[in-house]
Formats: C-alpha cells, sequence, structure tokens
C-alpha cells in the first residue's frame, strides 16, 4: 500500500489502485437471477447459481493444488461449459486465463505454454499430445487436468463434484493484475501474449455494452459462432455482466442451418463473428427459413466487410449489423459503426467503407512514419490511445518497444480519417505493395472485383517483379456454377481501377485459406501461390500503360 503521507507535485498521493475482480460479474448474475439459464449447449443448460458454484468448486480444487495468484494456466479446449467455467475459476484466484485456438499444432500449443511460463494445464481429453509437448516445452506445468476422462490428468467434472460446496477466497485485484494472456494471432513471427488486467478490462466491458450492444440485459441471449479463446471470448464475459445466457452451437463444426435454429428456439439477440461467417449466415438459403426476428445486434469484426457482402447482409437481416475495429491488443476497442449507419443503398450521405468513428473513451491518431499527426484525407498508420490499451506484451520488451510510441499503440494498419472522425482503413501496411513507384493498396481492388456477379471471394497479394518492383496477385473464388477466365476478367476490371493497380495475374481456387477465426489470412494465400508452383513471376509485366510514378 503507497503512503498517503507524502503528496508529490501534483498534489495527490499515489494509492493503491484496487478494482473489482472480474469474477464478480458472476457472481452478481448468480445473486440476481440465480435461477435463470446462464449457460446452453446441445440440450443442456446451467442456471447462473450453478455455474457459479461449478466456478467456486474449480477455483477451489486450483488452490487446493496449488494455483496461486499471477499463476498462468494453460487451457486447451473447444468451446464448453468447462472451458467458459475455467475463465472465472482462473479470475477468482486472481490467476492468468490462457486459452489456445485449439486448431494449432501440438508444437504451438507447446509454445504458449513456454511463452506463457505455465504451471498447470486445463485440457479436453482429445488432445492428449497436445499435453506431452506442453510438459516437453514448459516443465514448470506441474498440474494437468482434463475435460472428460483421460489418462493424462485429474476429470475437471470429478474434481467440481469433490469441491461442490465449498470456495477458495477471492484474490483482491488492482487495476493493472493480469488476467488473461491474449495470444496474437502470429500473423508475423511468433504469437505474442498481449497481458489484458482486470481494471483494462472492466473498462473495455462497459464499453462494449455502451457503444456495441446498448440496452442490454438479461432478458436477452447470445449465440457464440467463433472460439471462446479470443473475440468471443471478450464478447460473453460481457453478457456476463448483464445476465445475457449464452447459447453455443452443438459442436466445433460450423452449421449455418443449426445457427439459425438456436436464433429462433432461443430468440437469440446478438451474436458476434466476422465477416466471412456473416457472408456465410446470409448466404445460405436457411435463413429464410428461420424466424429471426429477435436479432438486435450482429457484432462483426476481426476484418471490414466488404461492401457488396455488407449490402447482402443487410438485404437479409435488416439493419442490425454493428461493425467495430479493434486489435486483440486493445480488445476490439478502437471504432464502432453502429445499425443506423448500416445502409443498404449506397447514396451522397453513405460513408461506404468506413469502419466507423472512435469508441467512447478512446482516441485516435493516424500518423506518418515519425509519429507526426496526418491531416484528414491523408493515409497514416492507425494509432490509438485510452483505457483499452492493453498492458504490453508479456516477457517481450523488444516487441514493446516497437510497438508503442509517445504513448500511442501503434496497431500496423494504414488508413485515412475523414473530417467527421470516421476511419477508412486501407489495410495492414504489410499488405500495401509499390508498383513503378506507386503505392498500392490491395483493398481498393478486392472491393472492385467483388461486384462482379461471379466472384464471391478475392485476395490480393504483392509479389515482386523485374520491371515494376512489386505487382498484384489475385486470387478468386467463384460463385456457384459460374465460369470466368483471367483475361476477361482484367478486360471488365481495367475502367475500374487505376492500371498500375490491375493485378498482373488471376487464379481461381475452389478456396480461400482462411485462420481459425474465419479470416482470410494473406500469409498463407501467398504460401499456398509459392506451393502451386504459382510464384515467383517468371516473366516481366507489360508496361501499364498510364502508370503513376508518384507514391
Amino acid at each position: 500500500m503507497s503512503s498517503l503521507g507524502q503528496a508529490p507535485a501534483g498534489g495527490v498521493a499515489p494509492v493503491t489502485k484496487r478494482v473489482m475482480n472480474l469474477s464478480h460479474f458472476l457472481r452478481q448474475a448468480a445473486r440476481r437471477h440465480g435461477d435463470e439459464i446462464g449457460f446452453v449447449w446441445g440440450e443442456a443448460t446451467w442456471t447462473w447459481a450453478e455455474l457459479d458454484q461449478r466456478v467456486d468448486a474449480m477455483a477451489a480444487a486450483l488452490a487446493a493444488r496449488g494455483v496461486r495468484k499471477g499463476d498462468r494456466v494453460l487451457v486447451q479446449s473447444k468451446n464448453c461449459n468447462q472451458m467458459f467455467e475455467s475463465m472465472f475459476a482462473c479470475f477468482r484466484l486472481g490467476a492468468v486465463w490462457v486459452p489456445t485456438n485449439f486448431r494449432q499444432t501440438p508444437s504451438e500449443v507447446a509454445y504458449l505454454g513456454q511463452a506463457s511460463g505455465a504451471t498447470a494445464m486445463i485440457c479436453q481429453s482429445g488432445f492428449p499430445e497436445y499435453v506431452s509437448a506442453a510438459r516437453e516445452a514448459a516443465p514448470d506445468i506441474r498440474l494437468v487436468i482434463s475435460i472428460g476422462p483421460s489418462e493424462f490428468g485429474e476429470d475437471y467434472d470429478a474434481l467440481v463434484e469433490q469441491h461442490s460446496g465449498q470456495a477458495a477466497p477471492v484474490a483482491s485485484v488492482e487495476h493493472d493484475d493480469p488476467c488473461w494472456f491474449f495470444f496474437t494471432s502470429g500473423t508475423t513471427g511468433r504469437p505474442k501474449a498481449a497481458v489484458l488486467t482486470h481494471g483494462q478490462m472492466a473498462f473495455v466491458i462497459t464499453n462494449h455494452l455502451c457503444d456495441l450492444m446498448p440496452g442490454t440485459t438479461h432478458r436477452d441471449a447470445s449465440l457464440v459462432l467463433a472460439p471462446l479463446s479470443h473475440g468471443a471470448g471478450v464478447h460473453q464475459l460481457v453478457q456476463v455482466a448483464r445476465g445475457v445466457k449464452t447459447v453455443l452451437l452443438t459442436s466445433d463444426r460450423f452449421d449455418a442451418d443449426e445457427a439459425w435454429g438456436l436464433v429462433e428456439r432461443w430468440r437469440i439477440t446478438n451474436m458476434f463473428t466476422v465477416p466471412t461467417i456473416v457472408k456465410m449466415l446470409t448466404e445460405h438459403p436457411s435463413v429464410e427459413s428461420h424466424d429471426l426476428s429477435s436479432l438486435r445486434y450482429v457484432i462483426y469484426a476481426g476484418a471490414p466487410m466488404y461492401r457488396e457482402d455488407q449490402k447482402h447482409a443487410l438485404g437479409k437481416l435488416g439493419k442490425v449489423l454493428v461493425q467495430y475495429f479493434g486489435l486483440g491488443e486493445v480488445t476490439g476497442n478502437i471504432t464502432v459503426l453502429p445499425p443506423a449507419l448500416h445502409e443498404l443503398e449506397d447514396g451522397p450521405h453513405v460513408k461506404v467503407g468506413t469502419c466507423g468513428y472512435e469508441r467512447t473513451g478512446m482516441q485516435v491518431s493516424l500518423q506518418d512514419e515519425q509519429g507526426r499527426e496526418v491531416r484528414p484525407g491523408e493515409t497514416g498508420e492507425i494509432c490509438v490511445c485510452g483505457p483499452a490499451v492493453f498492458a504490453g506484451y508479456y516477457n517481450n520488451p523488444d516487441a514493446n518497444a516497437k510497438a508503442f510510441r509517445d504513448g500511442w499503440f501503434r496497431t500496423g494498419d494504414l488508413g485515412h480519417m475523414d473530417e467527421e472522425g470516421f476511419l477508412y482503413i486501407t489495410g495492414r501496411a504489410s499488405d500495401m505493395y509499390i508498383s513503378g513507384g506507386s503505392n498500392v493498396y490491395p483493398r481498393e481492388t478486392e472491393e472492385k472485383l467483388l461486384t462482379h456477379p461471379a466472384i464471391a471471394e478475392v485476395a490480393i497479394v504483392g509479389v515482386p517483379d523485374r520491371t515494376w518492383g512489386e505487382v498484384g496477385v489475385a486470387v478468386c473464388v467463384l460463385r456457384p456454377h459460374a465460369n470466368l477466365d483471367e483475361r476477361d476478367l482484367l478486360a471488365w476490371l481495367e475502367s475500374k481501377v487505376a492500371r498500375y493497380k490491375l493485378p498482373k495475374r488471376v487464379f481461381f481456387w475452389e478456396a480461400l485459406p482462411k485462420s481459425a477465426y474465419g479470416k482470410i489470412t494473406k500469409k498463407d494465400v501467398r504460401a499456398e501461390l509459392e506451393a502451386r508452383g504459382c510464384l515467383p513471376l517468371d516473366q516481366p509485366a507489360a508496361a501499364p500503360t498510364g502508370a503513376s510514378a508518384a507514391a
């Protein structure tokens, strides 16, 4: 505890900033809505009181086995009630929840265990090889708990039953005490552990309720469409804060018909997902055969949504779309585009392509390479400050030095802001390529390609070229029964973008590689182009008539 005796120049002595332990959200829901259903998975349901009691029991089991405040607990699991509970059990002890993406390989998960300094692991019984790999890489893992019977650890539900009625003391926490290591997706290099804290996440939850889902109450219901290990886990933590029931798909395999059926059955009012999943949901025939009138907020993030996909979804669902932009390091809290600003038809007052305006309490700055703020309309790196920004990367001073400049968190995304403060994302800095001295941002050309009636999905990457330095290569997925060739598509596109923005080559694939969260991953597109022998492009490009030489 800091002394209150000697005040600094500012007149106020520093004091310990104790904050609410995030697990108290679950306790609050159990007190106010104990007999109401809080969690649904298939035909099984749990009330808020049952969830709180199970979390108490698991926290007691962990404590009895030596897990203490600050310890890291690695969790390898598909979505299930036990994974959901493990978050709150860790928080309750003041331990750090370290969830993995269950689709990662054993060696990748082992690295997360090592990098986080984990001392305990909770693992679904179907992943025994992950336990072996994690223990080998992270010998400090002394405790393993199995979700379901296994030979590698004590059974989770048996421990809950054994410790039923017990409760470990709820850890007192300060604002900057870590609660969650949110591993980045590792688009460049190995994943890094972004440290999320109890105080930061309390702001994030408040901000989500304010900006994304205003008016949310315990009468609402939320459908989970993505792994709870990342953005969906943040979203469900927000639901607990208002006593909103959480509904899981019955398996990890996405099924649009099941999803819409659950919306109808449980009167789902909100869901969180990514643009590609919204596209799949709204293009599936079952969107027409279920009552979706309960939906109020279909929240999408993780990548900008192409305008044609946006229009299609609005036509099917009405004005329920909510877009937010934000990285894991800022837990999604950079901008918001609410339902009222999602318009089906283009017009003079419609801000096509924007990801919205600054989230409440957050500030965005578009900066050049020297850290100077650029003028409205000029492209710069998107930088952000505010209470939602994470505490830094765990045990990674070099990454922290690169990620922060003058107190601003550097997202690595490029964009511009208009006079009214609406942000437009151009793309990742790493996506941009320079052709003939001109900066090319693939997203603009991708948007144009998606207006072609035969194109379902597209990704453009920049590749080396002998003549122009770099050129674009497009990979397209055609709609069912559509026919199109490279020559015809490039001829169609030629009048719609500047010549220097035209891809040099177009390839047609059955599907584009996507991450476990449903996002198109350009590093995997590039790797697949190489694996298929499409790269490198050996022949020099023909001179693009009228190509600008200005950056």
